[in-house]
């Protein structure tokens, strides 16, 4: 958490209150990431109290662990609930305040002599959601200016930004799960189809991979390259209406059959359509999409170029390397040089020639990631 740059008087006017929560609840409300809008609610309750640091903990009560995340660009940090003085309110419930914690058993001295920093005082608070259960705990840090100590005001002051923290995390705790339970179903369903048509185990797993690294080097945003990712493995889900005859046939499909089977795309668009879900609106896309061509002589509608959504651009590549550079029942795997050479020759054919770029750019890294989800390999058909 970044240092409380603006000394303020020791004492905030009501006035002085009110701007401070207000300038953080405009910014709150516009926040969906949960790790944001963690250090956002920090970041008020730091300022409310003119504390050095602030940290907002969440309880998960199925393990017993106290989670945040402490600033930006760093991962979550997780420690047991009955750790230091955050694990001791959100347990007991109690809030403390602190202003000699080396003289206090339940402070834990060790994070001071690894990090170098001096605590002089703490003060904690739970957070609660609107049936009163502790879902976190507010825990500040060193009041400022230097060698001030905390007050009872100080704690009423960050019960305010506590009583709306916890209106803020329950709201956006329930659309993490919402959105979770998404993940989870598109996965599962994703997973299922590919089983069906027997296809390799970490197909989906790749595919995703391979098309969250091409749309990060393409220069998608990190919200939209997330989308791409968790959206891409319901790619083929509409395989799940085509007939065994034709999906599971070891020789080669009839002119008929072929067209049945490009069917798969638009029936996934019309499965997925209908959903007001951010995810689930771009699985239909790159579901309808993901086997047109640059060149505008895919299916199921001739769309050529940029016409073709980016997402969708970007799973044909996905789908189409993970497809030749692993073992499937009716063909080896290519070498890796014959891929190399594929891609080239459809640049501006096949293939965005903008992606190809970035697909050549970074071949190890997609190699890596083929070789980090390895499936075992499958009995070839004679």
């Amino acid at each position: 958490m970044a240092k409380y740059s603006k000394i303020r008087p020791l004492t905030a006017s009501p006035n002085e209150l009110l701007k401070t929560i207000f300038y953080y609840v405009g910014r709150i409300a516009d926040e969906r990431d949960i790790d944001q809008l963690l250090i956002l609610l920090a970041d008020m309750g730091r300022d409310l109290i003119s504390a050095d640091r602030c940290t907002v903990w969440l309880f998960n009560r199925q393990t017993q662990e106290l989670w945040s995340k402490v600033a930006h660009g760093v991962d979550r940090i997780t420690i047991p609930s009955s750790a230091g003085i955050a694990g001791c309110v959100a347990t007991t419930g109690d809030s403390l305040i602190i202003n000699d914690p080396y003289n206090d058993e339940r402070f834990d001295k060790e994070i001071d002599k690894k990090t170098g920093y001096h605590t002089r005082n703490i003060l904690g608070l739970p957070i609660q959601d609107g049936e009163g259960k502790i879902i976190g705990v507010f825990q500040a840090i060193n009041k400022m200016p230097e060698p001030e100590a905390f007050s009872k005001q100080d704690l009423e002051h960050l019960l305010l930004a506590a009583t709306y923290t916890g209106k803020a995390l329950d709201a956006a705790m329930l659309q993490e799960e919402i959105e979770a339970t998404q993940r989870e179903i598109i996965f599962t369903l994703a997973e299922t189809g590919e089983l069906r048509s027997k296809e390799t185990g970490y197909h989906v797993k790749r595919v995703a991979e391979f098309c969250r690294l091409f749309a990060a080097k393409h220069g998608l945003s990190d919200d939209e390259t997330e989308l791409l990712r968790l959206s891409s493995p319901m790619h083929d889900i509409g395989k799940i209406a085509i007939p065994d005859s034709i999906l599971l046939k070891p020789g080669k499909l009839t002119p008929d059959e072929w067209s049945i089977m490009q069917t798969h795309t638009t029936l996934g668009y019309e499965m997925l359509k209908h959903s007001e879900r951010r995810l689930l609106k771009a699985a239909a896309i790159i579901a309808n999409e993901h086997h047109e061509k640059w060149n505008g002589k895919g299916y199921p509608n001739g769309t050529r170029g940029k016409d073709i959504h980016i997402f969708g651009r970007i799973t044909a590549m996905s789908d189409v390397f993970d497809a030749l550079a692993n073992t499937r029942v009716y063909k080896p795997a290519w070498e890796l040089d014959r891929i190399l050479e594929l891609f080239k020759e459809e640049k501006g054919q096949q293939f965005d020639p903008d992606l190809v770029k970035v697909f050549l750019d970074n071949f190890d890294d997609f190699v890596e990631i083929k070789e980090t989800y390895r499936d075992e390999p499958p009995t070839m058909e004679s």
